[in-house]
């Protein structure tokens, strides 16, 4: 079983960044993959990053490649993504999900765990 816990969301500009993090409880974190998305409103959750197990690997969305950056502390249980020169479209409710997956094949429904979320609002 494994808790998630996400944070770091806020209102911002245009331009601005924000770290967000989600912290795991569990034994297990280090054996999961973890992936990040967002869902905006009236729109079908979308994937946005993921992370092999080690921290080795990752995976982008093209809409956030060059500006996102995720990373994990398997000894702090905890994943981030860091967001740098964010846009209005990337205004969601941001979800880090946890999966017995490879990052190649990673998509929303074959996740295991959720967090609740965390609103970033991006203002132009």
């Amino acid at each position: 079983q494994v808790q998630l816990v996400e944070s770091g969301g806020g209102l911002v500009q245009a331009g601005d960044s924000l770290r967000l993090s989600c912290a795991a409880s569990g034994r297990t974190f280090s054996s999961y993959a973890m992936g990040w998305f967002r869902q905006a409103p009236g729109k079908e959750r979308e994937f946005v990053a993921a992370i092999s197990w080690s921290g080795g690997s990752t995976r982008y969305a093209d809409s956030v490649k060059g500006r996102f950056t995720i990373s994990r502390d398997n000894a702090k249980n905890t994943v981030y993504l860091q967001m740098n020169s964010l846009k209005p479209e990337d205004t969601a409710v941001y979800y880090c999900a946890a999966g017995l997956t490879t990052i190649h094949t990673m998509r929303s429904g074959g996740m295991d765990y959720w967090g609740r979320g965390t609103l970033v609002t991006v203002s132009s």
